[in-house]
């Protein structure tokens, strides 16, 4: 197996981070690849049903979520030491931004957490999912455990 140069880090801030943070970190320094991390903040628009749906998302909440999420990957990237230009946060969809930032930056391997689920939660689609089958690299989803 050719050695991977160039790792990218997914990360959510929602749950079980640590897991698949080690296991990047462990991949980059045994590769002794760059790390690189980024994060998504889903761009669901928010709209009250009772004005209609030309109502938009909320800038001001868009700017705090942005500014706690561009402060947690700092701190992400400090522990990792991981430059700021190696760090993304985008907004949009995140399996569109992650495969974008994926090719754009010719990634070797995206790392990324995954529940495993099956059923009707698969068939609803998962980012982990829509990435393995999409992105121009390897992925590596690490099972996270349901609590």
């Amino acid at each position: 197996m050719d050695s991977y140069k160039h790792i990218l880090l997914a990360v959510d801030f929602f749950e079980q981070n640590d897991v698949v943070i080690n296991r990047a970190n462990d991949l980059a320094k045994r590769h002794q690849a760059k790390l690189s991390i980024i994060h998504v903040v889903d761009s669901l628009p928010i709209t009250d049903a009772g004005y209609g749906t030309d109502i938009p998302f909320n800038l001001d909440l868009t700017a705090e979520l942005m500014a706690a999420a561009r402060k947690r990957l700092a701190e992400l990237g400090k522990k990792l030491a991981v430059s700021e230009d190696s760090q993304w946060l985008e907004m949009g969809s995140p399996k569109t931004e992650i495969i974008r930032i994926a090719t754009e930056n010719k990634v070797d391997l995206c790392v990324i957490g995954s529940h495993g689920r099956h059923g009707l939660a698969l068939l609803l689609g998962s980012t982990a999912n829509s990435i393995l089958h999409h992105a121009p690299c390897d992925v590596l989803a690490v099972r996270l455990q349901d609590n």
